[in-house]
């Protein structure tokens, strides 16, 4: 397992966020994480990458435990982190933000780097918006650069939260065609509301309901789920 949770709990002012979270993602697969606002599903990947502290329990990395290690010590050991709200530099150029994460990984070996840059732009379609400043790209597109920073710092795990929230349907269709190509070579976990970028993308769902895991199965098994069906699918949020 790539990654691992064992009794993972987040309690603020003695209310429960998340209670009692076991999880398990083996390496390579993309896994999504579904379910109500308000069901935990932040505040449990924040607890993963670090940017939230435990009350209780573990998270380990490939076999190490990373409870108490901050959040920076958690990229370098593999791990990228997209918000829901996009966190690319407003001030900086396109090529400038992809070439800062991949500085990140590769440190100052200045031709790896602008190799992974390339590389980078060419992938997903914005070389020619490479001289742009971040502030100017529409929303869509700031998301699309967020994602190649990720993909940048070439991540064991990649963890995208709410990634297609504000996306166009065509960017939705853009964002599926990159889940698909980058599965080979990353582990996926994926927070979405859009259950249709669920079911397309995602070889095994999660659902979370009242801070608590509810059910894991197949994209399959989870449709036909009588108790995600109550609490989620039929509910109107997907």
């Amino acid at each position: 397992m790539i990654l691992s949770t064992c009794g993972l709990t987040k309690a603020y002012a003695g209310v429960a966020a998340n209670t009692d979270i076991d999880f398990d993602l083996p390496v390579g697969q993309t896994r999504a994480i579904i379910g109500p606002n308000g069901a935990g599903k932040s505040t449990f990947v924040g607890m993963v990458c670090g940017r939230i502290p435990a009350t209780r329990g573990n998270v380990s990395f490939d076999g190490t435990d990373i409870t108490t290690m901050a959040a920076h010590e958690r990229i370098r050991k593999g791990m990228a982190y997209t918000f829901q709200i996009t966190s690319v530099f407003q001030g900086l150029s396109v090529r400038e933000n992809i070439n800062l994460a991949a500085r990140r990984r590769l440190g100052k070996n200045k031709l790896a780097v602008t190799r992974k840059t390339d590389e980078i732009l060419q992938r997903l379609n914005i070389a020619n918006r490479s001289d742009q400043l971040a502030s100017n790209l529409s929303y869509g597109h700031q998301r699309i650069l967020e994602i190649g920073m990720g993909l940048a710092q070439d991540p064991r795990l990649f963890i995208l939260d709410e990634p297609t929230q504000g996306l166009a349907e065509s960017e939705v269709d853009d964002f599926n065609q990159l889940m698909k190509s980058m599965d080979a070579e990353t582990t996926i976990l994926l927070i979405e509301h859009n259950m249709n970028v669920v079911m397309a993308v995602a070889e095994y769902i999660t659902v979370l309901d009242q801070g608590m895991v509810l059910a894991n199965g197949t994209p399959e098994e989870i449709r036909a789920n009588t108790a995600v069906q109550e609490a989620y699918l039929g509910t109107g949020h997907g």
